[in-house]
């Protein structure tokens, strides 16, 4: 199996993450290892590096790829959120660093089958974790039409999300929506054509969006994740995210804020009595995007947003 993925700003994570020789590390989401690679490069033979991921393809490709490295790599089909869990099962105090990529591969995207890509025609089904129980599919053809309106508009920030919901229950009253191309022609169908004209992405892109973070509870496990940060990183760890839509960032940057203890003292008081004080300082002033020419290199970096900490 040939696991196909190119990691997004691996200059910039290194950079960030900064692996140190004989350093413990967590790669949350492995993917097709690139970015895994880079840090098990960086810390040597006497380093750890502790990888996971809820794709078991991607356990495999990692196994393969890792299989003659003298680096103590550790491998875990399971989500990020696991991570404080796993850290104390395998005895370790601290990482000294943690990346988390909150996307899709190119590999789930074109190879896996799925029916992540409205550009394919696979089964509806959107689980990285094929453990789970409910499928894209399942979601489409049982929810109520204002369920699917609230979930494409909160999820998927589709403004057309009503028209799109009650042509998924139209439609499928006379057969249920089973495959990604049919979910991508309805969709097209029932946004206004010259809004789709205008949009600069795929009509069909927010409600896939909507889809995949339900079916996965990717927000849920990112706040599990988040309220985990602080345990996991010794002083001087570091934190490394990349996200790929606002909704993501948004939850690490306020996170991050939130970790930082600014003062909430009016400014007139003249000693601080909120009694907030800082755990991590932030590495960057803002969201750090891709340069121009990894865009063209790795189109599917371009959404990317790099946010990064250091535990005080």
């Amino acid at each position: 199996m040939v696991f196909t993925h190119i990691p997004a700003m691996l200059d910039e994570v290194l950079h960030y993450l900064d692996p140190k020789v004989g350093g413990v590390y967590a790669d949350g989401t492995l993917g097709g290892a690139g970015h895994a690679a880079a840090i098990v490069d960086r810390i040597g033979p006497s380093g750890v590096l502790v990888g996971t991921d809820q794709d078991i393809n991607a356990i495999r490709n990692a196994r393969e790829k890792f299989k003659d490295t003298k680096t103590g790599v550790r491998l875990y089909h399971d989500n990020f959120s696991a991570l404080l869990r796993i850290m104390s099962e395998e005895g370790i105090d601290g990482f000294d660093g943690v990346l988390v990529d909150i996307g899709l591969s190119q590999h789930q995207l074109t190879e896996s089958g799925r029916g992540f890509s409205f550009m394919k025609d696979e089964p509806l089904d959107m689980r990285m974790d094929q453990r789970t129980p409910e499928t894209a599919a399942d979601l489409v053809n049982s929810m109520g039409e204002k369920e699917l309106a609230d979930l494409f508009f909160t999820l998927g920030e589709e403004k057309f999300s009503r028209q799109v919901a009650r042509a998924i229950v139209r439609s499928r009253t006379a057969k249920p929506v089973e495959t990604s191309r049919e979910l991508s022609e309805i969709v097209v169908n029932a946004i206004p054509r010259k809004a789709a004209m205008t949009q600069k992405i795929h009509p069909a892109t927010r409600v896939f969006q909507a889809l995949r973070i339900r079916v996965n509870d990717e927000l849920g496990h990112l706040k599990s994740f988040l309220d985990d940060v602080e345990s996991l990183l010794k002083p001087g760890g570091r934190l490394c995210v990349l996200s790929f839509h606002s909704l993501e960032d948004r939850m690490v940057k306020e996170k991050i804020r939130d970790l930082e203890g600014r003062c909430t003292c009016p400014s007139g008081f003249p000693v601080c009595v909120c009694g907030r004080k800082p755990r991590v300082r932030s590495l960057s002033r803002k969201a750090v995007r891709p340069s121009e020419a990894e865009i063209t290199r790795n189109p599917m970096a371009r959404s990317t947003r790099l946010r990064a900490c250091e535990k005080l």
